[in-house]
């Protein structure tokens, strides 16, 4: 999917989305707002490949979700995001959302 030294972009093992992506660092990183040990760096070059994963998702699919879960939410206890395209027409998104452009 995607990778660099220190972060691994992948198609998530048990998908909730018709496109669902997982950006991890491959160091531990415990959080978005705990970053254990790591640098600012890393987390400077984990959002530039959630960026490069989502611009590939909307292109591809004309929109996609990106979060990051913390707290209770946060199920793997290893910084992660969820770039999702959740499979919605463009009436169901503008339905949704509205007509912002």
């Amino acid at each position: 999917m995607a990778e660099t030294d220190r972060v691994l972009a992948f198609h998530h093992t048990n998908p909730s989305y018709p496109v669902h992506i997982v950006v991890i660092p491959k160091e531990h990183v415990p959080s978005l707002t705990d970053l254990g040990n790591a640098d600012e760096g890393l987390l400077h070059e984990v959002v530039a490949v959630v960026r490069e994963v989502a611009a590939g998702v909307e292109k591809e699919y004309g929109s996609c979700s990106v979060n990051t879960n913390l707290g209770l939410y946060q199920e793997s206890k290893h910084m992660h995001w969820h770039v999702t395209y959740r499979g919605e027409s463009e009436a169901e998104i503008r339905g949704m959302y509205g007509n912002h452009d």
